[in-house]
């Protein structure tokens, strides 16, 4: 297919997600299955399309004055891709399978692309009704947080130094991936995105089927390293889902001590008996939940720290799921604060004497981080929130003070701040 070909199909693929509103990993499955001519790297290109016209599509909206989806794929191409008026033109020529010739006023706005007396919610691309919430946290740097969101995420790895020894022979052995060493966490490695969206096939590395490395946001791993877990401790999973933040702390406690890996969605839990096989773990014992029935029920007040990675709106992981923030309602937000509530109070029970509950979620959203654990606190009395910065300390990253956002109770990592997905992470310790 040609480029304009592909640009025709994103701006059919977004009508489709618009007429019938639907997740567009389902619109792009389905316009693949009816266009079979097209080859691998031309889905991927235009997935990539629909993806960052998704980034950006109160913004390209706003620069085009319509919402149509040409609109948005062409406005996108000016301020996501940094395409000028000329290439645009040059790939809507009107001929077979490209689209129409921009008209006198689409190439009037192209040329001027103006978003300076934007309002915040679409210069930053973001839902209106979350502004209220995030501009208390960011300030003056809403909109600078927000556009950071709408970029394309890198693949972050994590090695496993269950089975190597050091990053540089991580990073030795893979050369030909291009990767350089993350910033802030002392285990991870980065990959940029591609231009056409198109990864490299780590999973069939042979470094990643021996179980040296693993796939997990730089955030990720930060957040599992600040739960400070050691080996001989008695560690609970609370959230574990597929296991990444469960193999982590594997890792930080070489084998020694006892995790217990569980999810109140069986489900969610069938991909982490592979990966814990690959990663060589062997002190996890998972706990998967029967017909509902609490999993964990006989490690009641022995746990020394439990892990909660809640379930949450996902914000902080816009940049991978451009998608979410159109879809996200505030009826979501209400349905996640409630199963935090009930995750975090099950979490309470567990935590002996002296223990630590680490609260994680991927969002940047105060009701879903901050304001869960205030009210957390004024049910449980026991708990209170550890000192950020003695926490960073104790697990060694000092560095992340001069770039993470503190918080009343933990801190806020962000894509504009620390490169990162928008990670939140808060330890309470519970008292006699």
């Amino acid at each position: 297919m040609t480029p304009a070909a592909r640009i025709s199909a994103a701006i059919e693929v977004l009508a489709d997600i618009d007429a019938r509103r639907r997740p567009a990993t389902d619109a792009l499955k389905d316009w693949g299955l009816s266009h079979r001519f097209a080859g691998s790297k031309d889905r991927a290109a235009i997935a990539s399309l629909v993806y960052d016209a998704l980034r950006r599509k109160s913004s390209a909206a706003w620069i085009m004055g319509e919402t149509t989806p040409r609109a948005i794929v062409l406005g996108m191409l000016r301020l996501q891709r940094s395409m000028a008026p000329d290439a645009i033109a040059a790939l809507c020529s009107g001929d077979r399978f490209a689209p129409e010739p921009l008209s006198a006023g689409e190439r009037e706005r192209l040329e001027k692309a103006d978003l300076s007396d934007a309002p915040p919610p679409v210069a930053g691309d973001f839902p209106d009704w979350i502004e209220p919430s995030i501009r208390g946290l960011f300030g003056d740097d809403l909109v600078a947080e927000m556009r950071a969101l709408t970029t394309r995420a890198p693949l972050d790895l994590r090695i496993n130094t269950l089975k190597v020894s050091s990053r540089e022979e991580a990073h030795d052995a893979l050369p030909h991936l291009g990767a350089v060493e993350t910033p802030l966490s002392p285990l991870g490695l980065r990959i940029a995105p591609s231009e056409d969206g198109r990864g490299p096939a780590v999973q069939s590395e042979p470094e990643f089927l021996k179980g040296w490395i693993e796939i997990q946001d730089e955030g990720s791993q930060l957040v599992a390293l600040l739960s400070g877990v050691k080996p001989g401790e008695q560690v609970v999973d609370l959230c574990a889902g597929g296991g990444g933040k469960t193999l982590a702390l594997a890792a930080m406690m070489e084998n020694h001590g006892q995790i217990y890996a569980t999810d109140n969605d069986a489900r969610r839990l069938a991909p982490i008996h592979d990966r814990l096989s690959r990663a060589g773990v062997r002190n996890v014992q998972v706990r998967t939940p029967r017909a509902k029935a609490d999993a964990v029920t006989d490690l009641d007040g022995k746990i020394d720290c439990v892990l909660v990675d809640a379930p949450c709106t996902g914000v902080g992981t816009w940049r991978r799921n451009p998608d979410a923030k159109w879809r996200l309602r505030p009826g979501s937000l209400e349905t996640r604060r409630k199963e935090q509530e009930a995750v975090l109070d099950r979490a309470a029970r567990l935590v002996k004497p002296g223990g630590r509950i680490v609260y994680i979620t991927c969002s940047i959203l105060p009701e879903e981080n901050d304001e869960a654990l205030s009210a957390f606190m004024e049910r449980h009395d026991r708990f209170k929130p550890v000192s950020i910065d003695k926490a960073l300390e104790a697990a060694q990253l000092g560095r992340l003070k001069d770039v993470a956002r503190p918080t009343a109770h933990g801190l806020q990592l962000t894509p504009h701040k620390t490169g990162t997905d928008g990670f939140y992470a808060a330890i309470l310790v519970r008292n006699p």
